[in-house]
């Protein structure tokens, strides 16, 4: 299966250790994902709470998530408190 497009989406080792996030800002698609599937924020309610968010990055990131699960289910599970609380 190709490799799907997501203009919206980078990954960069000196932007949050290489997570996927929202172009030109530290949003990782993680926490799209956090917020909208886990917490239950449409996207309009995302963009309404970080203003400098647009939809379509929003559904892009979304579209990541479901195009690559797993990789981002296990940047959910390397970054949740419990484990930064470990790390120190």
């Amino acid at each position: 299966m190709p490799k799907v497009a997501h203009p919206h989406i980078s990954s960069d080792s000196r932007v949050c250790g290489g997570s996927p996030v929202i172009v030109g800002t530290r949003f990782p698609v993680r926490s799209v994902v956090n917020y909208i599937l886990h917490h239950g924020f449409t996207p309009e309610e995302l963009v309404n709470r970080f203003s400098h968010l647009t939809l379509a990055q929003i559904h892009d990131a979304l579209a990541y998530y479901y195009d690559n699960r797993d990789e981002i289910e296990k940047d959910i599970e390397e970054n949740t408190e419990e484990v930064a609380r470990q790390q120190f």
